[in-house]
């Protein structure tokens, strides 16, 4: 049961061994904060050089550690969506190949594995509560999935 799924976000880019720092990791953390920071703002935080900073989001962007920039939304802005996790369990060895039907419905946002009676647990997001019926139907439907079960996210706190 099981299987690796490199990241949440389904790229099939894998991670390259390459040691990261901790410049690399004050980066990364500064750039989980405001993934907009200018490279001088950063270079000025992390008291090195604008190429240094330079350089090395480009390297954490080609071995695979950044994999995008991206916003956090307010909650508000989308309060109209659906959001729900699912449990989701798998027969025998066919984890590889549900993850791979998973991977094609661009509603389920993130997949991950996971230990005990649950293989994977995906995050799904609809626009409504029509859309989200349709995407439990065909997850459902997909050959290996023997059972699961799915609670809609109500807020967030």
């Amino acid at each position: 049961m099981g299987a690796d799924v490199q990241n949440d976000n389904f790229d099939d880019k894998p991670l390259n061994p390459h040691r990261y720092d901790a410049l690399d990791q004050g980066l990364i953390s500064l750039l989980r904060e405001d993934g907009r920071a200018s490279v001088s703002e950063l270079a000025k935080k992390l008291k090195v050089s604008r190429g240094t900073v330079q350089n090395r989001i480009e390297k954490l962007v080609s071995t695979g550690a950044i994999l995008g920039f991206t916003i956090r939304a307010h909650e508000g802005l989308s309060q109209d969506q659906v959001r729900a996790v699912m449990m989701i369990e798998v027969t025998g060895r066919s984890t590889s190949q549900v993850i791979r039907h998973l991977r094609g419905i661009p509603e389920l946002i993130k997949l991950h594995t996971t230990n005990g009676k649950w293989d994977l647990i995906a995050e799904i997001t609809t626009d409504s509560l029509v859309e989200f019926d349709r995407i439990l139907r065909i997850v459902r439907e997909i050959e290996g999935i023997i059972a699961s079960e799915t609670s809609i996210l109500l807020s967030t706190i």
